[in-house]
Order: structure tokens, then C-alpha cells, then sequence
């Protein structure tokens, strides 16, 4: 079955997925960190799946990888947040697991769609 948008990629429903998540958890994190770490760790959660969608958008092939590098790039500096709340004691890494976890299958899946362009 052929694509019929960036909806239907797992790449994307799963960083959807990592989203909720990471929002569900951020209502954890101190009121004076709503706009320091919180803020932070949302904006780089969210721009993973935005940067698959307008990468598939794109018209050349160079784009969509350079916005797949950037979605990766968003889920590296999501996985360094996680590890800063941790260590702050915010949220200890047991909560982190199944997030953790997620974020290591979207990886995979992101590497895997970049290697598949090239």
C-alpha cells in the first residue's frame, strides 16, 4: 500500500505518540520551570513529528532527509532534557522508562527512513 500522506508513516504516529507523553509528564515539572525546562522539553518533543511532516511536504528528496536530520536532531535534544530532569530530580527515571523507550524506537525508525533515501 502506497502513502497517501505523512499520517500514514509510523515514524510520525509514534512521535505523536512520544508527544502526549512528554506533555503528560512535563505537568510533573515544578511551576518555576514552566518556562525554562518545561517549555523546552515540549517544544523539542513537538518538533519531532513536525519535522517529519514538512520534510515529507517537500519536493526534493535533500529536503525531506535535512528534515528528517532535524526531527532527529529534536528527539537527541528531547533524550538530553529527559536526562537534565532526572538528574534535577523533576521526575526520577523510572517515570522516564516508557518515554525512554519510545524515543529509542523512533530513533530507529528515523534512521532507518533516512537510510531508506538515500
Amino acid at each position: 500500500m502506497a502513502l497517501q500522506s505523512y499520517r500514514d508513516l509510523i515514524v510520525w504516529q509514534k512521535s505523536i505518540d512520544l508527544v502526549v507523553s512528554v506533555y503528560q509528564l512535563a505537568k510533573k515539572f515544578p511551576d518555576v520551570e514552566k518556562y525554562g525546562l518545561t517549555s523546552q522539553i515540549r517544544r523539542a518533543a513537538s518538533s519531532i513529528p513536525a519535522n517529519i511532516a514538512e520534510g515529507y511536504g517537500r519536493t526534493h528528496r535533500g529536503d525531506y532527509l535535512r528534515h528528517l536530520s532535524f526531527a532527529k536532531g529534536s528527539l537527541y535534544e528531547l533524550e538530553t532534557h529527559l536526562v537534565i530532569a532526572v538528574r534535577l530530580n523533576y521526575i526520577d527515571r523510572e517515570e522516564i522508562k516508557n518515554i525512554w523507550d519510545l524515543a529509542q524506537g523512533v530513533g530507529k525508525m528515523l534512521n532507518k527512513l533516512m537510510k531508506s533515501l538515500t
